[in-house]
């Protein structure tokens, strides 16, 4: 297959965005760093805000959303709102607010899974923590960002001689007691909370004392990589959704000079359903609209008729057609890996797609020169679902629901193609400047 250098480029720096990101608050940090290098500015919901034409800006909520924005050249009540969304957070383990204890001599942190991981897959893998902490302060607290680089935590296999049908019966873990992660060794001398405390506030420079609270989750150390016999394939953690986030925000990037204003929405929480104030259930990205508006002069009338001639594209990846499973398929809705994006159906809206926005999103992917497919789920299987039927329930907006094809979503080491990475940013970028 010929892959063309420009697709590589853009998959390797896609899997350094993502092993940059290994919690929502990592994203977003990450985010805002390319962002700011990019000339945008940084806006705080508590202050008020300026806007002019061609001004570029973004805004964080709790940490672990984003929403970034191009002011158009044009009257956005003429233009409407480009906007393209998509998520944060992934499927995991999360550790308990008091995780640490210790088990027979050996200590383990509890975990509570977050989302719908394939939890099997987190086994025998190097994990280690990220996240976020909070540390006491002379006058209250400070939010920081933490990670471990080198392997930290474990979660073994039981070996098959105590487990004989796991190869006829899959590998399964009770929640509660089996999925607690190894740490170490107990020491007479320290109890397991200090243990446990102990590499966190080394890391933070701190005392252990001073760490109040944690939102902390495993991840696999394990950096992405390029395979394939052309290495037209990408594997890496949280391909589901970060690889969209990217794509969004390398869209964003390549867009100079906009006629309609243009805005990424990343959002935290989608995997558990989105209702937060960080979540797309909540109310950020329409705060943020009210606040553009008012900031351009609109009134409530012409508030309303931005909206009516807006556009969202939420972007979430799509199931590939897998070879070897070819019966949990739709027959002619096997989407490929790397043969384009792919348009997510359901008459159930479990997807925001309607045939109207389909074919809005067909006429981009012909404008920017890529192909693109359709997908709709077996009929006797539950679908999932993405943040394009609360966004655009919640605003009353056109949406369309696509992704990049992907192979094994939600296991922590996810694959998809190279190809495809590029056709979603060219096709992005093209719905900017339509």
């Amino acid at each position: 297959m010929n892959i063309p250098a420009i697709a590589h480029a853009q998959a390797r720096d896609m899997l350094q965005f993502i092993d940059a990101s290994p919690s929502p608050w990592h994203a977003v940090e990450t985010c805002a760093a390319r962002l700011q290098a990019a000339g945008f500015s940084r806006l705080e919901e508590t202050e008020r805000w300026t806007l002019a034409a061609g001004s570029r800006h973004y805004v964080v909520r709790g940490g672990s959303s984003i929403i970034a924005f191009i002011v158009g050249s044009r009257p956005a009540a003429d233009t409407g709102l480009r906007l393209i969304g998509a998520h944060t957070d992934s499927p995991g383990l999360r550790l308990k607010p008091k995780p640490a204890e210790d088990a027979a001599g050996m200590i383990r942190l509890g975990v509570e899974v977050y989302g719908g991981p394939i939890l099997a897959t987190f086994a025998d893998r190097d994990l280690a923590l990220a996240g976020r902490v909070n540390v006491r302060m002379a006058d209250g607290f400070e939010s920081r960002l933490v990670r471990f680089d080198e392997p930290l935590l474990r979660l073994p296999n039981l070996a098959i001689h105590m487990n004989r049908e796991v190869n006829e019966n899959g590998l399964k873990f009770n929640k509660q007691t089996e999925l607690p992660l190894l740490l170490g060794v107990s020491q007479e001398d320290s109890k397991a909370e200090a243990r446990f405390r102990q590499p966190i506030a080394e890391a933070l420079g701190v005392d252990a004392g001073d760490l109040l609270t944690w939102e902390l989750n495993a991840y696999d150390t394990q950096k992405g990589t390029l395979w394939g016999v052309d290495r037209e394939f990408v594997a890496d953690s949280q391909l589901d959704n970060l690889a969209s986030c990217h794509a969004a925000l390398s869209a964003l990037l390549a867009t100079e000079t906009p006629a309609a204003t243009c805005l990424c929405a990343f959002f935290d929480h989608e995997e558990v359903g989105s209702e937060s104030a960080t979540g797309a259930g909540g109310s950020f990205v329409a705060d943020l609209i009210a606040r553009l508006a008012a900031g351009t002069g609109l009134d409530a009338e012409d508030q309303r008729r931005v909206l009516a001639k807006s556009f969202f594209i939420s972007a979430d990846m799509a199931h590939a057609w897998h070879p070897n499973f070819p019966a949990a398929y739709e027959p002619c809705h096997r989407v490929l890996v790397n043969a384009g994006p792919v348009i997510k159906s359901n008459a159930n809206q479990r997807y925001s797609t309607s045939a109207d926005s389909a074919a809005r999103f067909m006429a981009l992917c012909e404008k920017a020169g890529v192909p693109c497919q359709q997908y709709a789920h077996r009929t006797d299987l539950g679908c999932g679902s993405t943040i394009g039927p609360i966004v655009a329930s919640r605003l009353g907006i056109a949406s369309v629901d696509v992704g990049s094809p992907m192979w094994a979503m939600h296991s922590i080491r996810e694959s998809a193609g190279v190809l495809d990475h590029n056709y979603m940013i060219a096709a992005l970028t093209a719905a900017f400047t339509e």
